[in-house]
């Protein structure tokens, strides 16, 4: 898998650690000064109430083309996967109304409704809160339509939040209790619960297997650790940085394969021509039986071979599962320059879930199918992660690794 990396930040790091992209916020200004906070505690009156119901109320139905939360919620996610698709930008923005009454609100929806573009969508998601898709909209494009609004909506007491997808906002993974304001355009993309990546026993379940293979193991890995010692100078251990979930690095461990200071730019080379999709020239195979890997590597020592056929080079990353840097089911984790190369869809399967041992594709795909359709796969598992299926996974991983499946 190439030579040790540096234990430092890269751009696409930095970049991932945060969801990816920019996120900016802009506070409205009432005659000069900032947003009026109002304290915490303060009760309203019952006109004030009876109005916020009437507003609430009065944009429950899809009236003046402006949609309702849950069918903004729908068109949201048909515009991330047209997005992923067409490569496009696309650009989410979140104006929030303080002491929103009738007046002021319909004021907004329309001038929001007089400055978008046909193609862009308009939403009433909550208590004096409009939301706007705008698709092909760049950051610089959605700040141009942000200065835009503002210039006709002086003399109100506003916020407004942007971001550019793929972003964190558009993911849904922090807390909406992280917001102290209100309501964040985290919950706008809120996952289903069935998407969540997760379940109680997950955490659980990692640890008791991964000591469990780690005491079963032993006597394997110290023979392991035995013969590399012996037919190839350098560590036993390789540790490498790779992205974890939400796109945080960690030290990623396994037996040394290689030999020791091997160029990496076979390895760049190829990962860059397989996420391209440039499937005839990083086939080692023929095109009926593929094979997306490395086939013949110079750096692979003897044993090295024999190790990664076997999968016993993996064996090492039991410690990362029990430090919580991995769990044994998941995506792979990719490398920083791996991640410099991906399309907005396929960080996905890196901001979503810690990255496992195993996985769906390595028991249904393992090197036979394409970058995209990996994803695909890693994607799949996120949405449908139950006990039952990391249970299938883990018997369907014994029986491919003892057939040496996929391995090279």
């Amino acid at each position: 898998m190439g030579v040790g990396m540096p234990d430092e930040r890269t751009s696409a790091v930095r970049a991932m650690e945060i969801g990816s992209r920019a996120t900016t916020r802009h506070e409205g200004r009432t005659a000069g000064h900032y947003v009026r906070r109002w304290p915490k505690g303060r009760r309203d009156s019952a006109d004030a109430r009876a109005e916020r119901v009437g507003i609430s109320q009065s944009f429950d139905n899809e009236i003046g083309g402006v949609l309702t939360r849950e069918s903004f919620l729908a068109q949201l996610r048909i515009e991330k996967l047209r997005a992923d698709r067409s490569k496009a930008p696309l650009s989410l923005m979140i104006h929030r109304l303080a002491g929103a009454t009738s007046a002021r609100t319909t004021h907004l929806r329309d001038v929001l409704a007089r400055n978008k573009r046909e193609t862009d969508v308009i939403g009433y998601v909550g208590e004096g809160m409009f939301a706007v898709i705008c698709p092909d909209t760049s950051e610089e494009g959605i700040g141009r339509f942000v200065d835009r609004i503002k210039s006709q909506i002086q003399g109100m007491s506003y916020s407004v939040e942007v971001a550019t997808y793929p972003d964190e906002l558009f993911e849904g993974l922090a807390a909406p209790a992280a917001r102290a304001h209100g309501p964040s355009p985290l919950m706008l993309a809120g996952k289903d619960s069935s998407a969540t990546g997760s379940y109680w026993l997950k955490r659980p379940m990692d640890i008791v297997g991964a000591a469990f293979a780690l005491l079963a193991f032993s006597p394997l890995m110290l023979l392991t650790a035995l013969a590399i010692k012996l037919t190839s100078p350098g560590p036993i251990i390789f540790r490498q940085t790779r992205l974890g979930k939400g796109g945080v690095p960690f030290v990623f461990y396994k037996f040394r394969s290689m030999v020791v200071n091997g160029d990496d730019r076979i390895h760049r080379e190829y990962v860059a021509s397989l996420i391209k999709g440039e499937h005839e020239k990083v086939n080692q195979q023929d095109t009926a039986d593929p094979m997306y890997k490395i086939k013949a590597d110079p750096r692979v020592t003897k044993v090295g071979r024999f190790i990664r056929k076997t999968s016993i080079d993996e064996l090492p990353q039991l410690f990362n599962v029990l430090k919580g840097e991995m769990s044994l089911i998941g995506p792979r984790p990719p490398l920083p320059y791996e991640a410099e190369s991906y399309q907005s869809w396929h960080l996905r399967r890196v901001l979503d879930i810690r990255p496992g041992i195993t996985g769906l594709w390595q028991v249904e795909g393992r090197s036979k199918v394409s970058f995209d359709e990996m994803v695909r796969m890693d994607l799949r598992y996120i949405h449908g992660c139950s006990l039952g299926l990391d249970l299938r996974i883990l018997a369907k991983t014994v029986l491919v690794v003892l057939n040496c499946k996929g391995a090279a």
